[in-house]
């Protein structure tokens, strides 16, 4: 059973900067894969021959983005990019929200943090 675990990325970066990073088309398709279709509430990312869509379960402008992964069987599943700023170091604060079985949550987190280092080189930080 996949259980729920979160982690969290300083980022110097604007909420409205990181969150298009996160929610579009273009932004996904710099970090997280090498391409990424949009059909409303639909994404399709691809990797190296490979596709996987998602359905976008949760939206709120700048805060927070919510996908479920269309081919996992749970319901309850998803993953979640959320966002914090602060506004005396103007730090932003990327939280992810993601599932992994227990024998595959340390590989899943080191994917995540590979992906974010992806992410920070786009941002140029």
């Amino acid at each position: 059973m996949k259980k729920k675990f979160e982690m969290e990325y300083s980022l110097n970066t604007s909420p409205g900067v990181l969150f298009s990073r996160l929610s579009t088309a273009s932004g996904l398709s710099e970090w997280f894969a090498e391409n990424v279709n949009v059909s409303g509430k639909f994404f399709i990312f691809f990797w190296e021959g490979s596709q996987q869509e998602a359905e976008m379960i949760h939206y709120k402008e700048n805060k927070s983005i919510r996908f479920h992964w269309i081919d996992d069987d749970d319901p309850k599943t998803f993953f979640e990019f959320r966002i914090d700023h602060d506004e005396l170091t103007g730090d932003s604060y990327l939280f992810i929200t993601d599932f992994a079985e227990d024998n595959e949550k340390i590989d899943a987190i080191d994917l995540w943090d590979s992906q974010i280092s992806e992410l920070k080189h786009v941002l140029g930080l």
